[in-house]
C-alpha cells in the first residue's frame, strides 16, 4: 500500500529531477542575491549619510534597490527556461504584445512608478519629513514603487498613490527653516491709552525673550474690530517640528495671559452696546 503510494511520487521526481533542482537553485541564487543587494544598499546608505545626509541617492537607493532585484529575477528565470528548451525570444515577444494590453490596464500603477521615481529625485520629501498636501498633513512613514505612508496627527495612517503625489502641491514644513508665530490679542475698547501701550510692550518682551525665537519681531495694533482693540505679535521660531512648534507657542500665549491679568488689562470678549437716545414725549389729547 504504501510502494503504491509513493511510486508515482518517485517516478515524478525521476522524471522532473532536473527541472526541481533548476528551480531549487534559482529560488536561492535569487534570495541570495537580494541579500547581498540589501547588504550592499545599506552600506552606501551608511557611508552617504555620514557624508552627505541630504544626498537625492537616499531616497532612491530604495526604489533602485527594487528595480535591480526586479530584473535580476527576469533574468534568472530567462536563462532557466532557455536552458530547458524554451524560446526566450519568443516569449519575450509575447510578453511584449501583452504588456501593452496590460500596460493599458495597469496604467495607473505604472504612473505610481514613475510619480515615485519623480517624486524622490526632486527630492519633494523623505522618510521622517512632515508635509501637507490637498487637506493632509502628516509624517512620511514609508515609500515604495506605489505608495507614500502619511501618519496624520490624529494617528491616522493614509496611503496616497505616488502618481497622485506628483500632481499635487506638497508643503515639506520639516525643510523650513523657521515657523511663523502669529498671535492676535483681544482688549476692550475701554482699555487706557497708558495700558493699550503697556499691552504692547509686554507682547514685544515675551517674544524678544523666548530663546527660541528669531530677530525682527513685529508688534503692533492690528484692527478695531467690532467689540475689541486688536494687538498682533508676529515672531519667527527656528523650530520647525510641529510639537515644538506648538509648544512655544502654548508658553508664549500663557505668558500673555499672565502678564495682562497682572497689569489688569481686560480681554475683550463678543459682546453688543446698546445705547438708549432720551427723547422728550408729548402726548396728545383728543377731546370729541
Amino acid at each position: 500500500m504504501i510502494d503504491m503510494f509513493f511510486e508515482p511520487i518517485l517516478k515524478f521526481l525521476g522524471v522532473h529531477a532536473k527541472f526541481i533542482i533548476g528551480v531549487v537553485v534559482n529560488i536561492i541564487l535569487i534570495w541570495g542575491i537580494s541579500s547581498i543587494i540589501d547588504i550592499f544598499s545599506k552600506n552606501i546608505d551608511k557611508k552617504l549619510r555620514q557624508k552627505n545626509s541630504d544626498s537625492p541617492l537616499l531616497n532612491l537607493l530604495p526604489v533602485l534597490s527594487k528595480i535591480l532585484k526586479a530584473v535580476i529575477v527576469f533574468l534568472l528565470l530567462a536563462g532557466f527556461l532557455q536552458s530547458f528548451g524554451y524560446n526566450v525570444t519568443s516569449l519575450i515577444a509575447g510578453f511584449g504584445i501583452t504588456g501593452l494590453a496590460v500596460g493599458f490596464a495597469a496604467k495607473e500603477a505604472i504612473g505610481n512608478v514613475f510619480g515615485s521615481v519623480g517624486l524622490l529625485a526632486d527630492r519633494v520629501y523623505k522618510i521622517g519629513d512632515y508635509i501637507k498636501f490637498n487637506g493632509y498633513e502628516g509624517f512620511v512613514e514609508n515609500i515604495n514603487l506605489r505608495s507614500t505612508t502619511i501618519r496624520t496627527l490624529e494617528g491616522f495612517v493614509v496611503n496616497v498613490p505616488n502618481n497622485q503625489l506628483s500632481n499635487e502641491e506638497i508643503t515639506n514644513v520639516s525643510m523650513a527653516n523657521s515657523r511663523r508665530i502669529d498671535i492676535t490679542v483681544d482688549v476692550e475698547y475701554g482699555t487706557s491709552n497708558e495700558k493699550l501701550d503697556t499691552a504692547r510692550r509686554i507682547l514685544k518682551e515675551i517674544a524678544e525673550e523666548s530663546p527660541t525665537i528669531l530677530d525682527n519681531v513685529e508688534v503692533f495694533f492690528d484692527n478695531l474690530a467690532a467689540s475689541s482693540i486688536q494687538v498682533r505679535v508676529v515672531a519667527y521660531t527656528r523650530e520647525v517640528s510641529w510639537a515644538k512648534y506648538v509648544h512655544i507657542k502654548s508658553n508664549i500665549i500663557k505668558q500673555i495671559i499672565t502678564r495682562y491679568r497682572e497689569e489688569g488689562i481686560e480681554f475683550a470678549f463678543p459682546s453688543t452696546s446698546v445705547y438708549m437716545a432720551k427723547e422728550k414725549l408729548q402726548l396728545t389729547k383728543t377731546v370729541k
